[in-house]
């Protein structure tokens, strides 16, 4: 087996706003055997209106950053004026820090929507890993790594691969293959006609079966070439292979299996280059129900 390398320092960034989400985070972190001289900056935004709270917002600043200075961690605080996402985005790229945590809804979440606008913005627009969180906090026990091949995917494995999980973390990696295709096909309508049901021919079912063969062939040695770089990283993992709707196989999975932390890629293969996000990757976030790991690929190859 080969000697995992040695994983260096971090600098994180942790997105406060006092709310549930935002301790959960707190939790999380707290739970990470994170490198010696590694930091926790424990950033606090507040807006125009909140002056009046400035003292207030101090005080509850300095109380998350003792209760990280406890876990034996480097801390330090920072009070900023101005717009949240906008802030949390700038202080990112003057600072380039391996990760940002914050929770997933802020303290005047709307009832019903999943992900808080802070969090969208962050996870869309930041330049590096964002780790956003949902409470309760319940451990990081169980963590899926979802992959398909892209340049993102490859670079979330790695990012896993010396990420400071905690001790007796179970790891598994998901890759979903297209749907099957359906043994009866339609015509397209034609000058009002409705469209009308042909059945494949022999022909066309044993292409579609030699194609899924295949299909499956490169998915399980995507997955053996994921495991084995985690393995070389120290970290054993199992593999999962399923096939339909991406974004309904994972969630699906995640809540059967009741997965603590997804980890994917930004974007996927099939992406327009105008986009940060993948779709998949933006379902994750937004309905998968547990905390999620995206990670990002320099925006000159992703």
């Amino acid at each position: 087996m080969m000697t995992p390398k040695k994983r260096g320092p971090l600098n994180i960034l942790l997105a406060d706003d006092g709310s549930q989400h935002a301790r959960a985070a707190v939790e999380l972190l707290g739970d990470l055997p994170l490198p010696p001289r590694s930091l926790v900056t424990v950033l606090r935004v507040f807006t125009p209106l909140q002056t009046a709270e400035h003292a207030a917002l101090e005080i509850s600043l300095e109380q998350t950053r003792v209760l990280l200075a406890r876990k034996g961690f480097q801390t330090k605080a920072e009070l900023l004026l101005g717009y949240p996402a906008e802030k949390v985005i700038e202080y990112t790229e003057q600072h380039q820090p391996h990760l940002i945590a914050l929770g997933a809804q802020g303290l005047r979440a709307t009832l019903g929507i999943l992900l808080g606008g802070v969090a969208q913005q962050v996870v869309e627009y930041a330049c590096c890993p964002v780790l956003v969180v949902r409470a309760p906090y319940q451990g990081s026990k169980r963590i899926l790594l979802v992959i398909d091949g892209s340049p993102c995917s490859q670079k979330a494995t790695e990012y896993l691969g010396l990420f400071p999980l905690p001790k007796g973390a179970e790891v598994q990696v998901m890759h979903v293959l297209p749907p099957a295709p359906l043994p009866v096909a339609y015509t397209l309508p034609y000058q009002g006609m409705e469209m009308m049901p042909v059945q494949r021919t022999v022909e066309e079912i044993e292409e579609a079966r030699a194609r899924q063969a295949l299909e499956e062939r490169q998915g399980q040695a995507l997955l053996e070439r994921a495991t084995d770089e985690l393995k070389a990283h120290g970290l054993e993992a199992t593999s999962v292979l399923k096939r339909g709707d991406a974004a309904t196989e994972i969630i699906t999975y995640v809540k059967g299996q009741h997965i603590d932390l997804i980890v994917a890629g930004s974007r996927g293969l099939s992406q327009v280059k105008a986009w940060l996000m993948g779709s998949v990757s933006r379902k994750l976030v937004h309905y998968s129900g547990c905390s999620v790991l995206i990670v990002k690929a320099p925006r000159p190859v992703c």
